[in-house]
Parts: C-alpha cells; structure tokens; sequence
C-alpha cells in the first residue's frame, strides 16, 4: 500500500473514532456510587401495581436494596397469590414478615444455610425435615437460670 492509502486509512479510523467518542459523551452518565457504576434495580415499588404492593407490603422498607433479581422473583410470588389456598397465603405473609425483620447478615447466613442444605441428597434432607419437625413439636426448655428464678449478676 501506498502513503495515500495509509493515510486514507488512519483518516477514516480517526474520523470514526471521534464519532464514536462523541456518541458516548451525549449519553447520559450512569447512577454511580462512589468510584464503581450501579444500574437501578428494577422494578422500582412505585413500578408495582397496586395488587402486587399489598401482597409485597411486608417488604416495602427493604425494596430498595433487594437487586433485580430478587425483585422479579418476589414479582412473581407476587402474581401468583390470587390462585394460592388461603393456608398458603398466610405462610407466605408470615414468611415474608419473618424475613423483613431479619438483618442482613441473618438473611446472608439464611441464604448461605439454604444452599448447603439444597446440595444435600434426597435422603439425609428428608431425615433432616423429620427432626426439624420433631424439633418444633418439643416445647421449649427453660434455660437453668430462669428454672431457679435467678437472674445473672444479681
């Protein structure tokens, strides 16, 4: 090739470089937080239909810091629960106040203990429900301190 040629070349690529540079400076800047990009988690509470902010309500003061994904899958339960049995309904309200009360290290232990029970095989998973269920029909011990009535430090 030809100087002619090279410097056509180096011409056009500079030339669309720019264009290109040009096109990424009229977008609009992305939500940051500190030095790294967030992109907004969707759908926001307000994107909620009206029915889905009743069923979601017990949620509604975390909604904020759920990611999308999370978001979905409670907009999903969400529509889901006019065909659910009432008995249903109630567990899930129940559940979901349960899991807003909770901190987030909680929820991230929660999560963590989900997923290593998920890995066990079918068996030993079943052995652990049974206990669990026994677990929860054995009413609760009273600790040897409020057995005697004393209290620590008095």
């Amino acid at each position: 090739m030809g100087k002619t040629a090279n410097a056509l070349i180096a011409g056009l690529l500079l030339s669309v470089a720019g264009a290109a540079g040009t096109a990424i400076a009229q977008q609009p800047a992305p939500q940051t937080q500190g030095n790294t990009s967030v992109k907004a988690a969707r759908p926001l509470w307000t994107e909620l239909s009206p029915k889905q902010q009743s069923v979601l309500a017990p949620l509604a003061a975390e909604w904020d810091n759920l990611d999308t994904v999370r978001r979905k899958k409670w907009v999903t339960i969400a529509n889901r629960y006019p065909k659910m049995q009432q008995d249903e309904r109630a567990r899930l309200q129940r559940r979901m106040q349960a899991w807003a009360a909770l901190t987030p290290a909680q929820r991230s232990e929660a999560r963590e203990n989900y997923k290593t029970l998920r890995q066990l095989p079918r068996p030993p998973r079943g052995e652990l429900r049974q206990k669990w269920d026994q677990q929860k029909q054995v009413p609760a011990q009273p600790s040897p301190e409020s057995a005697t009535g004393d209290t620590p430090g008095k």
